[in-house]
């Protein structure tokens, strides 16, 4: 009888853990697509300094991130609260890294375009 009962919860576990696979599978596949196929309208059309196409990649980077935190943290079972905790905490960390590089990135290119440094590399 116990024997019954462990099978049902591994059976449980392994259909998770395909499906995990299998949605972080096809955000990946989506990823490289995009990144091989490089769409005119997503690559030539900016939103603060940045193609269409890396925010997208960015997003889905940052879904992928929460999503393995969810499932193989197993945060779906805990409280909200710390729920919130862990994943906006990430969250918004990661989303003020992105910022702070995009701006720094920006003066970096505005210096060398403007020619107070030259391109040395």
């Amino acid at each position: 009888m116990a024997h019954d009962t462990t099978h049902g919860v591994h059976a449980g576990a392994k259909k998770r853990i395909w499906q995990v696979f299998i949605i972080l599978s096809i955000l990946t596949i989506v990823e490289v697509g995009l990144g091989i196929l490089k769409p005119d309208f997503l690559v030539h059309n900016d939103l603060v300094s940045l193609s269409f196409l890396n925010w997208i990649f960015i997003v889905l980077t940052i879904v992928k991130a929460y999503y393995i935190v969810w499932a193989f943290m197993h945060m779906e079972q805990e409280s909200g609260s710390l729920r919130r905790v862990v994943v906006w905490t990430g969250v918004f960390l990661i989303s003020y890294l992105i910022a702070i590089l995009l701006i720094e990135g920006s003066y970096i290119q505005e210096i060398y375009s403007d020619g107070y440094i030259t391109w040395d590399f």
